[in-house]
């Protein structure tokens, strides 16, 4: 599976802040933002990820995230001149996804909660086996501002309501997808909505009409955060301090999943903590490599 991380935009609802850098090159907490979405499909095993932002946006995301090489993942990048709707993101990818399945979060999304590598991996392998999407709803306590969707008893997609008065459930659709093949040939013929854009629930919709779509319910337990708003950014970077304080880990530390998942050696993994050693994060970074080359093992970290 192929991974695209779409970072565009220009960040209006957090002006005048996002005026001169990306949103998604904002911190949250003690790292940027981006971090969150690329860990979420570094844990589900992707290491062949697009970056998609805009034109002036992505010398700052090749300057921060080079390669992937140091990671032992594959970044490259694409730009998005306009915003012209997520599913626009598969046509510019399409090269990047070529005969494979492909995952798109997006890059203000952030997701948490114990056992999510395990429902990821598994939303993968039916993609990749069974065809068709796979999206995640989440509980909200306000669903009529949220593209709701509803299953049946099998977790089959039924229906998709963009910010219904009367909402038929109360789960929002997440900023992650999961596609087989098809969605580049879908999303080409897609027709532009009112607005001009490539709508992702009109995709999403194709695949329903279809029968083709599932809806995996993150409920209890999980955290999805949405970072477009100053208050919601602040509130997930004091969600993020109190966990990695409390439990003594960091979320979306990408060194750490890299060694985890045996994409690095734990020598690698000190070389890139000591080269930022003079922040916690760094300091992290190399607590577990060390930690990994005295025993061998590589200390349990959360799931993104």
């Amino acid at each position: 599976m192929k991974g695209i991380v779409l970072a565009g935009g220009s960040g209006t609802r957090l002006h005048p802040v996002t005026r001169a850098v990306s949103k998604q090159l904002l911190p949250v907490y003690d790292k940027p933002m981006i971090y969150y979405p690329i860990s979420v499909l570094m844990i589900a095993g992707i290491r062949d990820i697009l970056i998609i932002s805009t034109p002036v946006d992505l010398p700052a995301f090749r300057r921060l995230l080079g390669d992937g090489h140091e990671l032992g993942v594959n970044f490259s990048y694409a730009e998005q001149p306009e915003p012209g709707g997520l599913a626009e993101a598969f046509l510019i990818g399409a090269e990047h996804i070529g005969d494979d399945t492909a995952a798109l979060v997006l890059g203000d999304n952030i997701f948490h909660g114990q056992g999510f590598s395990t429902m990821l991996q598994r939303a993968v392998a039916q993609v990749e086996s069974d065809k068709g999407a796979t999206l995640f709803g989440y509980p909200v306590g306000d669903p009529e501002r949220y593209g709701v969707g509803e299953a049946d008893a099998s977790g089959r997609l039924i229906s998709i309501e963009e910010k219904p008065p009367a909402p038929r459930s109360n789960r929002a659709i997440t900023g992650l997808y999961l596609y087989d093949n098809d969605v580049v040939r879908i999303a080409e013929e897609l027709e532009p909505s009112a607005r001009g854009e490539l709508e992702i629930t009109d995709l999403n919709l194709v695949y329903m009409h279809r029968g083709d779509a599932r809806l995996v319910d993150l409920g209890r337990g999980f955290a999805w955060l949405d970072t477009g708003t100053h208050e919601s950014l602040i509130e997930a970077g004091q969600y993020v301090q109190v966990l990695e304080h409390r439990q003594g880990v960091r979320i979306a530390c990408l060194e750490e999943l890299a060694l985890r998942e045996g994409w690095i050696t734990p020598e690698d993994a000190l070389r890139l903590g000591t080269a930022q050693a003079k922040s916690r994060y760094g300091e992290y970074v190399i607590d577990v490599a060390r930690r990994a080359i005295a025993t061998g093992v590589v200390r349990p970290g959360p799931p993104s």
